[in-house]
């Protein structure tokens, strides 16, 4: 993905600087039929950064954090398998674009010291991140065009909301 800066110059993803983010928690986003990843910054600086998707793609990517092992593989451990198969080696997934609130991310794979690049959404791109302990990037021009009004606040009342609900459905 190439993007341009202030002076007209095209920069990829891989020539920006990139901020390292690791997967916190999956959120329920009890009004629709959605999760929410929020992702967390690894440079000690505090942030997080909410990106939605679908249920299934959150079951998967919670699956993937909580390292819980399904009878048959899920279609990110297939993935993963052939990955290990062919020795490519998952190198780092980076958060590179945002269209129209649509994030778009890309997989950076290595094989006999050649990087490719696949795209990828980013609910696939972080589960299989997970299940090869790879890295999770985002660019700062993605860091920079969010928006993160009162963000904190709002991720700490989704979450109680999540748990209040999950107490009244064990009881």
């Amino acid at each position: 993905m190439t993007t341009m800066d202030n002076a007209g110059q095209a920069h990829s993803a891989q020539d920006q600087a990139l901020v390292e983010y690791k997967v916190d928690r999956v959120v329920d986003e009890t009004s629709t039929d959605t999760k929410i990843v929020v992702l967390a910054r690894q440079d000690g600086r505090p942030d997080s950064f909410p990106i939605w998707v679908g249920a299934a793609e959150g079951h998967a990517i919670k699956l993937a954090l909580d390292t819980t092992v399904t009878p048959r593989p899920m279609s990110h451990d297939l993935i993963k398998s052939f990955t290990e198969h062919l020795g490519v080696t998952v190198r780092r997934v980076v958060i590179s674009d945002v269209k129209n609130s649509t994030y778009y991310a890309t997989v950076y794979l290595e094989n006999h010291g050649v990087e490719r690049t696949v795209d990828a959404r980013p609910s696939d791109a972080m589960s299989l991140a997970l299940r090869t302990h790879a890295p999770i990037y985002i660019t700062q021009d993605v860091l920079g065009r969010r928006s993160t009004a009162n963000l904190d606040s709002w991720l700490a009342k989704l979450d109680s909301k999540s748990v209040n609900q999950q107490e009244v459905r064990e009881s």
